[in-house]
């Protein structure tokens, strides 16, 4: 598994959550929520310092990462994190 993310995805995160370069950020399941990869859940996002990484980008000196006990979430797919303009966020998708 893999994690895509667009540069523009990427300086969003940083600007939003107001990290600093070398700051580490992790993709992980949640209960609830909508638009999801399996039913019930979705996706959170937090600053966090990694344990086991099973995948991980680094973009405008951030490193976006998910641990190997979330990998259940990913079902084998890569997670593609791009920029939705209209939005002004990020959106996801499973490949």
């Amino acid at each position: 598994m893999k994690i895509h993310m667009s540069e523009e995805a990427a300086k969003w995160y940083k600007e939003e959550m107001l990290l600093e370069n070398g700051d580490f950020v992790r993709f992980f399941p949640r209960y609830g929520g909508v638009g999801g990869n399996i039913p019930g859940f979705s996706i959170g996002i937090k600053s966090d310092t990694p344990n086991q990484i099973a995948a991980k980008v680094t973009l405008s000196e951030i490193t976006f990462y998910i641990e190997n006990d979330d990998l259940w979430y990913f079902d084998k797919k890569d997670l593609k994190v791009n920029f939705n303009d209209k939005l002004n966020e990020p959106e996801y998708s499973y490949v």
